[in-house]
């Protein structure tokens, strides 16, 4: 990373900064498009396989590199799937307004974008997005951006609280010192930039001294991250937000002009969205556990999963995989960053077991071996498919019976349909149980009205039609 620093110093110097009623806002969200069509449609399938294990290993053993504004009322946007495996949100920032494609994360906090002219990401020919032509901010175009400095108690959410570690000693009222680069990893992928405060423009509703971060070089990160975790530098803690929810597009509009509604919610605000429901479905929630105190296991939004039932068997599970422990291991964090589910083996070993003992297709060995899924089966009529029932049951009754496109997926022309629930089970896989057990991805939350209803510390579940 050496070389990110050298050139978050040289673009430094040519930054040229200046100084600094209640409505529904609804922002688009659509799928991800992070990959070139492949010939061999099990290829995408593995790399998608691999982005998820290299997630979830960032996710459980992570490296930590690195007064808010509220919003009243109600506002949404649109988000959009991609084929990568995630979705984005667009959003605008500075004076005037500059609109910022952004990757939809509730597993990260701090928001960044692909800041200046000068912007690279190395790596990034995987990518559909042309590097040499991302969307980026510049900070000369606005009026708004101010550097944020180290003595700054924003700078305190990104590094240490204390003033004399981030700034040095002896360094005064007047110092001038800026707040420290950051580095951030994701998985195979990684970003470094300052912090900078701008104006975040959303519909009906402007947001001042949002802060946000100004990434200048990146691996494999073609795009920004909007951070939707529950550390101080996320949007949802910035605008001391009530509630969020979503209905994340199946990935079949991937890359389709269709999307769904991202809503932000003040506090004590109703969810217009909520409400409608031609089924008469209703919510059902679960808790959030109160987190480890400590970086990055404060920022995940942990869940109990009591129990999976496959058909009408309970699958026997190992109790201390579900539970969150006080040190964040075990229990299962909702992560929209995540494109698979992911458990940890002794967890993923009984389900599969289960599995095969209730389906009587022919199992796809050579498949499974090329792409990374634990099981696949040969279906000849894909048109006709069936599968044993799949449910996740969480503390307080809230339950989620997953359509057969949640927990299979159709990943060759010849008729193969894989699991998209993985686990780590290479030989080099770690021995010690660390970080979550179960890494809900959404892949599983596809046609789910998911709602995070900070206010009340829950999750609620729907099952719901996004499109």
């Amino acid at each position: 990373m050496g070389s990110i620093f050298l050139s978050l110093l040289l673009c430094l110097s040519s930054l040229i900064i200046s100084p600094s009623s209640s409505t529904t806002i609804s922002l688009t969200l659509s799928p991800k498009s992070s990959s070139k069509p492949s010939s061999n449609s099990w290829e995408l399938s593995s790399n998608i396989v691999k982005t998820t294990l290299e997630r979830a290993h960032h996710l459980k053993n992570p490296k930590k590199n690195i007064s808010a504004t509220t919003l009243h009322g109600t506002t949404s946007t649109p988000l959009y799937a991609r084929s990568y495996g995630g979705y984005t949100v667009s959003l605008a920032f500075g004076t005037p307004p500059q609109k910022i494609p952004l990757v939809f994360d509730t597993g990260s906090s701090l928001l960044w974008v692909p800041c200046t002219s000068k912007y690279s990401c190395a790596n990034c020919t995987f990518s559909n997005v042309d590097p040499s032509n991302i969307t980026t901010f510049i900070p000369k175009a606005s009026s708004s951006t101010l550097i944020i400095g180290c003595r700054n108690p924003k700078c305190g959410w990104i590094f240490d609280a204390d003033e004399e570690t981030r700034c040095g000693p002896g360094c005064g009222s007047n110092c001038s010192v800026i707040c420290p680069s950051y580095v951030l990893q994701y998985g195979l992928g990684a970003t470094a930039g300052i912090a900078i405060s701008e104006t975040l423009d959303l519909p009906g509703k402007t947001v001042r001294d949002f802060l946000m971060g100004c990434s200048l070089q990146s691996v494999r990160q073609p795009e920004g991250i909007a951070g939707f975790g529950r550390a101080p530098t996320s949007l949802p803690n910035q605008l001391k937000l009530g509630k969020f929810s979503y209905c994340l597009l199946p990935h079949k509009f991937n890359d389709s002009p269709r999307s769904s509604k991202l809503i932000l919610v003040g506090q004590g605000e109703k969810n217009p969205i909520a409400s409608e429901d031609k089924k008469g479905e209703i919510i059902e929630y679960t808790p959030f556990y109160n987190n480890p105190t400590f970086a990055p296991y404060n920022e995940y939004y942990y869940v109990y999963l009591r129990k999976i039932t496959v058909g009408k068997k309970h699958v026997k599970l190992p109790y201390k995989y579900l539970v969150p422990g006080h040190n964040g291991d075990g229990g299962t964090i909702v992560d929209s960053g995540t494109t698979l589910t992911f458990m940890e083996k002794p967890l993923f070993e009984p389900l599969v077991k289960e599995l095969v003992a209730q389906t009587h297709y022919k199992r796809a060995h050579d498949i499974e071996a090329r792409s990374g899924f634990g099981l696949c089966y040969e279906v000849k009529d894909a048109h006709n498919v069936t599968f044993p029932k799949l449910v996740f049951h969480y503390k307080g009754g809230a339950k989620m019976l997953m359509p057969i496109d949640n927990y299979f997926t159709l990943v060759s022309d010849l008729g193969v349909w894989c699991l998209t629930i993985v686990s780590d089970t290479s030989p080099a896989a770690p021995s010690v149980h660390v970080g979550p057990g179960v890494i809900l991805g959404n892949f599983q939350q596809q046609n789910f009205y998911i709602e995070y209803d900070l206010a009340n510390k829950r999750l609620g579940i729907k099952k719901q039609k996004c499109a």
